[in-house]
């Protein structure tokens, strides 16, 4: 198990859908990490956070970080996560669209979780799976896709490549593999931990470390 930091440059391209970005994101993450992955599948993945038709990146800063969830605040927002499986030969594509509402945040409520260090490399400046979870009113989608790595869509690319997403565990019968995807890296498909769409590592159940994101 290993995750391959790739290098992708983010920026979206001028009028670029933010589907089409997050799809563009996870397969070039994938391609590249393809470039060494000597033949294995190879996931990569991307999350993009919009409000108002405007993606919202990672926050620069606190100042950011705070302004951005205010904004979120009282709102729905959209949550579109993209993964992305190569070979080097065959590659293919999925997509996860989200709705999340959340409740009002005043300023200072910003401030804290900012100080918590938990927003500071996460999309849209939260973390459902984290302590961002309180802020969350509402969620109409996939958990695991605001999170980073949508893991239906995830299972459905295995599936195509026919890697295994069960296998059996003497004397406990079928349990599913963990194999999560990458976001600013790129994951060999054969089991590898990998790294969430934010940049934080992911355990060997998929969740992000402590520290680590879930994107939303």
């Amino acid at each position: 198990h290993r995750v391959q930091p790739v290098e992708v440059d983010e920026t979206p391209r001028p009028g670029e859908a933010p589907e089409v970005l997050a799809l563009r994101l996870a397969l070039a993450k994938a391609r590249a990490g393809a470039e060494r992955a000597e033949g294995a599948p190879v996931l990569g993945a991307d999350t993009v956070v919009v409000l108002d038709g405007v993606c919202l990146g990672k926050p620069a800063g606190r100042a950011e970080a705070v302004e951005t969830l205010c904004r979120l605040g009282g709102r729905e927002h959209q949550v579109v996560s993209a993964v992305a499986l190569t070979d080097g030969e065959r590659e293919a594509t999925r997509l996860s669209v989200s709705r999340v509402r959340m409740r009002p945040i005043s300023p200072a409520e910003a401030e804290a979780y900012w100080e918590t260090g938990e927003p500071r490399d996460k999309a849209g400046g939260y973390a459902i799976q984290g302590l961002g979870a309180v802020f969350v009113e509402h969620l109409e989608g996939s958990y695991s896709g605001v999170m980073g790595l949508p893991l239906y869509e995830t299972a459905e690319l295995l599936r195509a490549f026919g890697v295994p997403v069960w296998r059996e565990r003497r004397g406990r019968g079928a349990v599913a593999e963990r194999r999560p995807g990458a976001g600013s890296g790129a994951t060999p498909a054969g089991g590898v931990a990998g790294a969430d769409a934010g940049g934080g590592p992911l355990d060997a159940g998929g969740r992000p470390r402590k520290g680590g994101r879930r994107q939303a």
